[in-house]
């Protein structure tokens, strides 16, 4: 199995194990050469979100991505967690329906602006 998606089911697994709510990956290949896919998740609460980007963090490092972090480290309404080529977003609820990265990810990207 590619190493990028057995990762991608292990980060998967974990937000799932920790009950985070309304788990969604998004394949980003031949749409951004940013990362190979995307994952958004949503927390009950601050601290629960804290909790989950940290457990996600450490889920990373455990599999040789020793260069990610977390970056919103003083929101409350969100968590990015940068694994290079899986990308965690957590966000509250309201939040998450306000940027619908989803759907903004789910439409298909001309060629001539995949290398913005």
């Amino acid at each position: 199995m590619d190493k990028v998606l057995d990762l991608k089911k292990k980060i998967i697994s974990v937000l799932d194990s920790n009950k985070a709510l309304d788990i969604v990956s998004i394949n980003l290949e031949n749409k951004s050469s940013m990362a190979d896919h995307l994952i958004i998740a949503s927390g009950t609460s601050s601290r629960h979100m804290q909790s989950l980007s940290e457990i996600v963090l450490e889920k990373f490092k455990s599999n040789g991505i020793v260069n990610c972090k977390i970056e919103g480290n003083e929101s409350n309404d969100w968590k990015l967690i940068d694994g290079i080529d899986v990308v965690v977003h957590i966000f509250n609820p309201e939040k998450r329906k306000f940027y619908d990265l989803e759907n903004m990810w789910s439409e298909l990207i001309p060629k001539e602006k995949i290398l913005i």
